[in-house]
């Protein structure tokens, strides 16, 4: 009798508990095609948000200006001849001067840029080798400056400029190219990503180089250099484009228009028009396709070293 009632108590729970096992997995499949679905649907929302600022970029580069100001998404006209008008009225434009502009930025951010390596090379060393008095506490207090904001500096960093005389109403090519580019020299935030790569590099490959008879100078140059690449391409690239992009500080600096970035260029009276006798219109077309051709050479130089760029600040954050 005993045997016959686990038995059949066995044949009444075991179908329950399978049932009930299936009823769960269904349940759980359902909840995680759902979670699915709302992710890819805010993962789409989010990539519109973003892209389609681009997309209007460049489907306004191609418009006519009447089809820009009517509000229009796509060109119904000849696309080919308003891209070459509204490029051509950006490139060849005397009074914009394109090509005169590109170099301006390219100078400052090359400037801004390998100053700036050298600064944060020297810095990144001294914080992640050598060994002072209150090392740790000065590299708080530089960690520390990076939650002051950018904006709250410009007063100052525009009284230094102005005592270098490097702003005047007669500025000088040199000065203004100077005064975009030096406050921009120490950055803390790559100082402290080289610092991180740099404590990296293991310590018996310093003791190596002392038993050699190698300087510390020589030391930094020959073997933490070169190991430390990935990380000072990315920092090469971020503060390139950081420095192109730049528009509040060089359209505060500069006098002249001649001297300035093309950030600050997109805003010139030179992509006006005059639509009656002293009456001038913005033509958003060229203003577009101006920055259209400011926005892809970045691009470009993203695409290309991508790979360097997210190898190098993953190094660096791998240890602290």
């Amino acid at each position: 009798m005993k045997q016959v009632n686990i038995s059949t108590h066995l044949t009444l729970v075991i179908p329950n508990k399978q049932k009930n096992v299936k009823l769960t997995q269904r349940r759980d499949n359902v909840m995680h095609i759902i979670g699915l679905a709302i992710t890819y649907i805010l993962l789409i929302a989010a990539a519109i948000i973003v892209l389609f600022p681009f997309y209007y970029m460049i489907a306004a580069s191609f418009m006519t200006e009447d089809e820009v100001r009517s509000g229009a998404f796509f060109s119904t006209t000849n696309i080919i001849e308003n891209i070459s008008y509204n490029y051509s009225m950006t490139i060849n434009n005397p009074s914009f001067n394109y090509w005169q502009l590109v170099m301006n930025t390219l100078i400052v951010g090359l400037m801004t840029t390998c100053f700036g390596l050298l600064v944060t090379i020297l810095a990144a060393y001294a914080f992640a080798r050598l060994k002072f008095n209150g090392r740790d506490f000065v590299f708080i207090i530089f960690l520390a400056t990076m939650m002051i904001p950018g904006e709250m500096m410009v007063i100052t960093n525009y009284q230094a400029m102005s005592n270098l005389e490097l702003i005047s109403a007669n500025q000088t090519r040199i000065q203004a190219y100077l005064a975009m580019s030096l406050p921009f020299i120490c950055s803390v935030f790559y100082i402290y990503l080289l610092r991180q790569t740099f404590k990296q590099i293991p310590n018996e490959l310093y003791l190596a180089a002392k038993v050699d008879g190698k300087s510390d100078w020589t030391y930094l140059w020959k073997v933490m250099v070169p190991l430390a690449s990935p990380t000072l391409l990315t920092i090469f690239i971020l503060s390139l484009i950081g420095s192109w992009n730049a528009y509040v500080w060089p359209n505060l600096v500069v006098s002249n228009d001649s001297f300035t970035s093309i950030s600050v260029a997109l805003r010139s009276a030179a992509l006006q028009k005059e639509v009656q006798d002293g009456i001038f219109e913005t033509q958003y077309s060229w203003q577009m396709a101006a920055t259209v051709l400011t926005v892809v050479p970045l691009l470009v130089l993203f695409i290309i070293f991508r790979k360097y760029i997210m190898r190098g600040v993953g190094r660096a954050g791998i240890k602290g």
